[in-house]
Order: C-alpha cells, then sequence, then structure tokens
C-alpha cells in the first residue's frame, strides 16, 4: 500500500456524526486553524500586577492626548468595582454611592476581640450597608485594642452586618484585648456591589431576603409574594474627548475626569460641568456617538419623570453631554428622544461605522444622525426576526457585525444574515440560557477570529468557548479550563495584545460559582503557555476509512509533518495518537471474546519532535482517528500533511 497522506477539511464540523465526518476535524481544544491548518493557540502573559475585586465584565481602552495626561487607559468594571489600569497599575475610581454616602461614627465606635482582626464599628445614623459592600474609614484616632490607626483608617470590604448602625469588618491585625474604643472618624460608602450570576427565586439568596421594595412590598425577613430577578452586573463605558463616562446597567450615569490624580468617579448629574440638567436615570446603557458628538441613553427615565422606559432613546445636546434638557431653540439645547417602535426592551446599542444598531430581544433597529433640528435622529427597522442571547454577545469587526442567538450565530453586513455553523448544535444543546447575561463576544483581530465565551449546560460560570475565523468561515471550540476563564475582553489597536480579565471557579459548591482567585488582566497571543503553567492543547479528527472500510488495514508507521515554530523549548514536542475501530459505533479500542484488549487494535500514541523523521507502529483497523496534542511548557505547534504506510491484513475481526 503506498503511502496515504493526511490532509482535512479545515474546520471542526460536530454537527455530522464522526464516521460522516471523514475527511474534517472532530474534537478539538485550545487550538485554531490559520491557512486552513489546525494549530495551537497562542498563550497568555499577566498584563495587571495586581488584582481586582469581584467578577470583571467589562474592558474599555482608550488613549488620552493631553499632554499632561498623555497616556494609554484600561477602564474595568466589576460587580464590585470600577478600575482604571494604567500600564500594569490598577486605580480605584469606584464612586460614593448618592445617598447618604458619608456617615459619622458614634461616640464609642470600635469594638475589638482579643486575638481576633474582626473589628465592629458603630455608626450615629443608619448606614443601609449590606454584606460584601465597600467603605472607607477615616479620622478614627487609635490604637484600640492594639490595633493601630493605619489599620482602622483604610478601605474595607463588609464581612457582616449585625444591625442597621454596625457593621464587622477584618483588619490586617489581631486585636491584644477585648475593649471598645475610638475617638472621632467617619465612614464614606461606596455603591453597592453586583451579583456575579444570575438569581432569581423568593427568598434566601435574593439580596435582601424579603427586599421587594416595588409592588407588592415585603418586609425583612418575609419572601417575596413573586419572584425576585437580580441580573448580574454589566459596566458600560464611553469617552467624551479624554474623559471617561459610564453607567452600571439600570443606574446613574457617571463621570471621570482625566486630568486628575485618579479621584473617584461622580454621577454626571454632581459632576458640576456647566450647563448639568436632567440627566437621565436608570439607564441600560450609554453610548458616544463620534458621527455626531452626542451622547446618548438607551433604556432610560423620561424627560422630568422618573418612569423608566426600557425603550426610550434619549440624547444630550451636542458637544454638551451634561445637558439633557430638551429645547425649542438649538441654540440652547439639541438634546432630545424617540422610542424605539419594535421588541419590548433595548439590550445593547453598538456603534458601526456610520450608523448606532439598537437590538432588542426581537428586532434590529438603525438608528443614524440626521443633522437636522430638532430630528436630530431618525430609526429605520431592519429585523423584526432576530434574538439576541445577552446583551455583550456582540461585536462589530471591520464593519460587520456578529453576535449569538438563542439558537444560532448571525451576522450583519447591511442586511441580517444567518451565520452557517459546524458547531451549531454542539453549542446551542448544551447551553446555560439561565446565565446567558454572562455570555461575551470578543475579537482577535491578528487571527480573523470571533470568540463567544458562555456557560454550558448545568453551569453557572463560563467554562466554554466557540471562534469563528471569519476570513477562512472556519469553527472550533473548547473549554476554559487550564486558567482560561475570562469574563470580559477587549482587542484594541493601542495595545499589542488583545486582553482578557480572568477569574476563579469555586468548586466546592455545585454547580461552580465564581470565586475571589485569579482576578488579573492577562495579554493574550503572548507565548505559547497558560501563564507559568503548560496550555495543553489537541485537536482529533472524525473517523477515515481505511480501504474504504471493506478489510483491515495494519498501520505500520508515520511519517510526520509538524512546524514547532515559535516554541521558545528546544525540546518542543507534541504527541501523535492513532485510534482504531472497526464499526462506528465501536469504542476506540477493540477486545475478544474474553474481554481481552487486542493488542493490535488499541490506540497507539507516538511522540514527535522536530527531528523525527519517521515513528513505527502495529494498528490493526478498517476506520482510525488521528491526533495530535501536546501538554508541555514552551511548545507551539501548527500541524502539516502526515503520511502513514500500512498493508491489507485480511477481511476477518
Amino acid at each position: 500500500m503506498p503511502l496515504k497522506k493526511l490532509i482535512f477539511k479545515p474546520g471542526v464540523n460536530r454537527d455530522q456524526t464522526n464516521y460522516a465526518g471523514e475527511g474534517g476535524w472532530y474534537a478539538c481544544n485550545k487550538t485554531r486553524f490559520f491557512s486552513g491548518f489546525p494549530q495551537k493557540i497562542g498563550g497568555w502573559a499577566l498584563f495587571t500586577s495586581s488584582q481586582y475585586q469581584g467578577v470583571c465584565r467589562s474592558l474599555f481602552n482608550w488613549a488620552s492626548g493631553v499632554a499632561s495626561t498623555l497616556g494609554n487607559y484600561v477602564a474595568l468594571g466589576t460587580n464590585e468595582k470600577i478600575y482604571v489600569a494604567t500600564g500594569p497599575t490598577l486605580h480605584d475610581i469606584t464612586p460614593l454611592r448618592t445617598i447618604a454616602p458619608n456617615i459619622a461614627l458614634a461616640s464609642t465606635f470600635v469594638n475589638t476581640t482579643s486575638g481576633s482582626p474582626t473589628v465592629t464599628f458603630t455608626f450615629a445614623a443608619v448606614h443601609n450597608a449590606a454584606t460584601g459592600d465597600w467603605l472607607t474609614i477615616s479620622g478614627v484616632t487609635g490604637p484600640v485594642g492594639g490595633i493601630s490607626s493605619a489599620s482602622l483608617n483604610t478601605e474595607f470590604k463588609i464581612t457582616s452586618v449585625p444591625s442597621t448602625t454596625t457593621l464587622t469588618v477584618t483588619t490586617d491585625t489581631n486585636a491584644t484585648s477585648t475593649t471598645s474604643g475610638g475617638v472621632a472618624g467617619s465612614g464614606a460608602f461606596q455603591i453597592a456591589i453586583g451579583s456575579t450570576i444570575s438569581l432569581s427565586g423568593y427568598g434566601w439568596g435574593i439580596p435582601s431576603w424579603g427586599g421587594s421594595t416595588s409592588s407588592p412590598m415585603t418586609g425583612w425577613g418575609v419572601a417575596a409574594v413573586a419572584p425576585l430577578a437580580v441580573p448580574i452586573r454589566l459596566v458600560y463605558f464611553d469617552k467624551y474627548v479624554d474623559d471617561l463616562l459610564f453607567n452600571i446597567r439600570y443606574g446613574d450615569i457617571y463621570y471621570w475626569n482625566v486630568d486628575t490624580t485618579f479621584p473617584r468617579a461622580v454621577t454626571l448629574t454632581a459632576s458640576g460641568l456647566p450647563g448639568v440638567s436632567s440627566v437621565p436615570s436608570q439607564v441600560t446603557q450609554i453610548l458616544f456617538d463620534g458621527n455626531s458628538n452626542v451622547l446618548l441613553a438607551f433604556g432610560c427615565t423620561a424627560y422630568s419623570t422618573l418612569t423608566y422606559d426600557p425603550l426610550l432613546i434619549r440624547w444630550a445636546s451636542q458637544a454638551n453631554f451634561a445637558n439633557w434638557a430638551p429645547s425649542d431653540d438649538p441654540g440652547i439645547s439639541t438634546a432630545g428622544y424617540l422610542r424605539v417602535q419594535q421588541g419590548s426592551a433595548i439590550l445593547k446599542a453598538i456603534n458601526n461605522y456610520s450608523e448606532i444598531l439598537v437590538f432588542t430581544e426581537s428586532s434590529l433597529t438603525s438608528l443614524k444622525y440626521t443633522g437636522t433640528f430638532p430630528y436630530v435622529f431618525s430609526q429605520n427597522l431592519i429585523s423584526a426576526n432576530i434574538t439576541l442571547i445577552a446583551p455583550n454577545a456582540i461585536i462589530a469587526v471591520n464593519n460587520v457585525l456578529y453576535w449569538m442567538g438563542h439558537d444560532k450565530f448571525f451576522s450583519y453586513n447591511g442586511r441580517v444574515e444567518g451565520l452557517p455553523s459546524t458547531l451549531r448544535q454542539h453549542v446551542f444543546e448544551n447551553i446555560n440560557i439561565t446565565e446567558a447575561d454572562q455570555f461575551f463576544a470578543a475579537s482577535n483581530e491578528r487571527f480573523n477570529e470571533i470568540w463567544w465565551f458562555y456557560c454550558s449546560s448545568g453551569q453557572s460560570v463560563i467554562d466554554s468557548y466557540v471562534i469563528y475565523n471569519y476570513a477562512e468561515q472556519l469553527w472550533c471550540y473548547g473549554n476554559c479550563d487550564d486558567g482560561m476563564i475570562r469574563t470580559a475582553w477587549t482587542d484594541s489597536p493601542l495595545n499589542a495584545f488583545p486582553q482578557g480579565a480572568s477569574a476563579g471557579r469555586d468548586t466546592t459548591v455545585t454547580p461552580a460559582v465564581y470565586a475571589q482567585g485569579d482576578n488579573y488582566l492577562y495579554d493574550h497571543e503572548s507565548g505559547v503557555d497558560a501563564g507559568a503553567l503548560p496550555l495543553p492543547a489537541y485537536i482529533r479528527s472524525a473517523d477515515i476509512d481505511l480501504e474504504d472500510g471493506d478489510k483491515f488495514v495494519l498501520v505500520r508507521r508515520i511519517i510526520p509533518d509538524v512546524s514547532f515554530t515559535g516554541s521558545p523549548s528546544s525540546s518542543a514536542a507534541v504527541d501523535m495518537t492513532l485510534y482504531p475501530r472497526n464499526f462506528p459505533g465501536d469504542p476506540y479500542a477493540a477486545a475478544n471474546a474474553e474481554g481481552q484488549t487486542l493488542p493490535r487494535s488499541i490506540a497507539i500514541t507516538t511522540n514527535v519532535n522536530q527531528f523525527t523523521t519517521q515513528v513505527f507502529s502495529r494498528v490493526r483497523a478498517r476506520q482510525i482517528a488521528f491526533e495530535i496534542s501536546s501538554e508541555d511548557l514552551g511548545v507551539a505547534w501548527q500541524l502539516g500533511a502526515p503520511r502513514f504506510d500500512g498493508r491489507t491484513d485480511g477481511g476477518r475481526a
């Protein structure tokens, strides 16, 4: 039998059976396709030098051109904090809450317990804080119980709330005595933390228990009459010239001036900017339109009322993002509003070339700047028959939009089209739709890729991804093991690498939840390893018939074709495995009547490096699958066209 070249169709196909997909790829992890051939994905390396608090859901990269603040900035929005990173350094700009942000401490307010780092603070008024919220204590004269002033006058995460006027925190040292004391001082309370996963129910587990303030109301400790839903916290960033604007979904608009030494952000209403007026609240999302120089709010409270309208679009006066009050005189204000006509709520708005595309749960509307007062923007319905699975599951690349619907993928390049996928069943039949708000799309333009990160069935944290190569129209997939849980992403031309926000997973509970673990920003496609650890990767083919499957073939040797370009290790190697079987329903191992594994019908794995010319094997089967994999540090690989040598070996099993 002459040498047989193994050239497979690029892309992974799970929407056919393994046998029907002959000549293609069937399973993979941490691999991609480049020029039609599979290779291991790039690794990642630390970008930030310190951890952020909470689960990061939003990243936004921008540059300042002001001489005093010249630089590259990355904004991070977690469920607990808002940060701005300059290089590897994180700066906390989390706003204070708007209601009673500062509360004085009572006369005797510090209580310590000997041998414990736990301190109880007592306030002169009801603090309305919850476990997990953040506050900063200042002005306390110590020491108290052996805990110094420096250890008391700092930022704390609240560990418990014994009463409406007391709370406990954990200091960095143990008290030497049990006592009460302290002189003066106050607490500055940051905005309340948000949820890391979607929650719903009637009582325990829904913050606060019995905390329904809408009709019908319930009291403390009383289960809600109707189920309560607590969405995860999503933060939307944008910029005006050099300054940062953001909103927390269904919350206020905040402003941060870049020309400062990293103070806290403030609400736009309280910013003191010239002409600030009628700023909307309960905003689903803000977006700055560079074509018109206008800041818009999608889904918000109506002008002059506190009524939230999930389909309302409002915009600030042109070139004055602080003034939201409409006027009959364009010299005073060009602020205005309109209402999306299809759907029940705006999920996401996204800039795309000369238009803003507005998504509801079932429609897509184009919003365009007219330049004519008072109709500053006009809307045009593009489609009333689409779905969007999550607000962040959409991305624009090269003026084309790609997004994940409820049961398929879509694209928009002037018209909406379903995106053909060879992994449609693999993704949408194994997905946790209740945690859809966590799903997000990411771009990796260096490799012409769109990544979607999502929760698979039964999982409450992101654990899976799927990749679409839009240049070659190829798909592949994988899981987020080996330290690749990502919860947000940015691929900006301002940085050399795409950046991903990591998270930890607490597997001591079922289903797993997010844990305070990794919580760093990473540069992706940097190196070939998972930080300091190896990055395992593999890809396996669908089954290949040997001699059309009517006779057995004994595979005697393999002639590999692998490139190790980019491997820092001088001993880089991969494993090549042949998986034999006789029928599509067989396992990848054959046994005789006594249940003994047949020696020539078991998977054969051989180690291959750059100097390997050929490897010998003894595999007997009607069909085989081929796999290439690696598990060691310092290994990068791309598969070429390996060949195998075999001979017919009869027709009997």
